[in-house]
């Protein structure tokens, strides 16, 4: 088939794509920017659809990017060869392997998740950074997480950075977004256990039976979480500050809770 090609980074279709960067134009598009083979083969995994494939041929020398490429006819989604100088403009990270898509973004919403029995759910409150976001997106579908839930969201689950932060699983996981009002009430509708990560309050968290139904919750390292998070029924649970630093990185904190809820459940590797 013919592939069009594209030579200036002021052409129409790649102005659209680079300001998929900005949070409004993801929310104005309906769509967003996926830099890198393993992430865009992970969209495709999760379901979501493909709006454009731009490929940069001097960059795309390997059997992934080919297959790739062939999924996408497959897809029957359009595709674009961009020169260089376009792929430096549309590259949102710091990889080059020479392919970059557009995406139509998925929705996320509480109904939509489907909870397993004895479910393991993570909320993460007004995280701002899309990294940190990913991050714990990351670690969440290492550990066997049910589904992540960003309460009262600073950034959005599709940002380009929380997408590679996340190596793409933030298209796999099941994830939503939601008020931290209705987050707890999702949570309390589903009879989970409720623990959220405080500082120097509550027990330490080895001493929590992680085998229940439970939701740990977890706010940024420099405000906590808000007022909402204070119910009777929720239960603080705290790590042990040993040095100077008074708060762990939020994605930090949740490596180390989600870890000791699967060696609780008793969970290998090899079985998950």
């Amino acid at each position: 088939m013919s592939t069009p090609t594209i030579t200036s980074p002021k052409n129409a279709r790649v102005q659209a794509a680079v300001k998929l960067r900005r949070r409004k134009h993801r929310a104005n598009q309906q769509r967003t920017l996926v830099d890198g083979i393993r992430e865009i083969r992970r969209a495709f995994q999760g379901g979501a659809r493909l709006a454009e494939l731009f490929v940069c041929p001097p960059l795309c020398g390997t059997e992934e990017s080919e297959q790739l490429c062939e999924q996408a006819i497959r897809m029957s989604a359009p595709i674009y060869e961009v020169t260089t100088a376009v792929f430096e403009k549309l590259a949102f990270g710091d990889r080059a392997e020479g392919v970059v898509a557009v995406i139509d973004s998925p929705g996320h919403t509480l109904s939509e998740i489907a909870l397993p029995h004895q479910p393991l759910v993570a909320v993460v409150e007004a995280v701002e950074k899309p990294g940190n976001l990913g991050a714990v997106i990351r670690s969440a579908d290492s550990a066997g997480i049910s589904a992540v839930i960003a309460a009262d969201a600073q950034t959005d689950l599709h940002n380009p950075g929380t997408i590679r932060a996340s190596l793409g699983t933030v298209f796999t996981m099941p994830v939503a977004a939601a008020a931290s009002s209705d987050v707890l009430a999702w949570l309390r509708n589903n009879n989970l256990a409720i623990c959220a990560a405080r500082v120097a309050e509550g027990p330490v968290y080895t001493e929590i039976d992680w085998t229940r139904p439970t939701a740990i919750v977890l706010g940024t390292e420099t405000s906590g979480l808000g007022e909402t998070w204070h119910a009777a029924d929720i239960t603080p649970v705290q790590l042990p500050m040993c040095g100077t630093a008074d708060s762990l990185n939020v994605a930090a904190t949740a490596a180390v809770l989600f870890y000791e809820a699967l060696r609780q459940r008793g969970q290998k590797v090899l079985d998950c």
